[in-house]
């Protein structure tokens, strides 16, 4: 078996790293999002939270950098979910 990256480690915390501080809009799987990422503690937590324009869907999570190399605690929804919306959303 091969061994698990660390989350610091990925595109994900790459991609997360770079999405601005605030409220931006953006566009995932053609669809408009309202996005907030807040960085809080000095850097020791990212807070994401993304609202589907004219629907119900979000996206939310916590990352926590100082944690094990890396920590995601998504809120009520699966890693891959926050993960994937991180990766391919486009700031419009």
């Amino acid at each position: 078996m091969g061994k698990i990256r660390p989350m610091n480690e990925t595109e994900f915390y790459k991609k997360l790293l770079a999405l601005p501080d605030g409220a931006n809009d953006v566009y995932y799987h053609g669809k408009r999002y309202l996005l907030r990422k807040e960085t809080l503690l000095s850097g020791k937590l990212l807070k994401v939270y993304a609202e589907k324009l004219e629907s119900n869907d979000i996206v939310s999570g916590n990352y926590y950098p100082s944690m094990k190399n890396g920590m995601l605690k998504p809120c009520e929804m699966s890693d891959e979910k926050v993960i994937h919306f991180v990766l391919n959303c486009i700031i419009i």
